[in-house]
């Protein structure tokens, strides 16, 4: 098997990733997205394993631990999303980037919440 079919399908699935990355707005599709890129590296580290004939498998024992990590990211960002959904009512990232903690120089509110930390 020629190499150039695996790693030309993994450029597509890990464009498509970042397209979706940088143009979503719903963090779950962002999720997503981070995991079809995932997927392109792993079918990079098989196919070069396959084309290089490595006796170790060195590739698929890679594939093994980024799918275990792909897991545990896809568990723990769905769980941070449930909870900012429940908090905010929203899971869209603007909305969420406008309504961090931390107030900036220019917000009205300011004064009275250090004010209020003070007391």
């Amino acid at each position: 098997m020629h190499l150039i079919y695996p790693a030309g399908l993994a450029v597509l699935l890990f464009c498509t990733g970042v397209y979706g990355v940088l143009a979503r707005r719903n963090a779950i599709l962002v999720l997503m997205s981070v995991e079809l890129m995932l997927n392109a590296v792993n079918l990079n580290l098989v196919a070069f394993d396959v084309w290089l004939r490595d006796t170790l498998h060195a590739g698929q024992a890679l594939t093994l631990f980024t799918i275990a990590i792909a897991a545990a990211e896809i568990g723990i960002g769905l769980a941070i999303v449930l909870a900012v959904y429940r908090n905010r009512g929203t899971a869209d990232i603007d909305k969420l980037r406008d309504t961090a903690e931390g107030s900036g120089p220019d917000d009205p509110a300011a004064p009275a919440q250090k004010a209020e930390a003070a007391a």
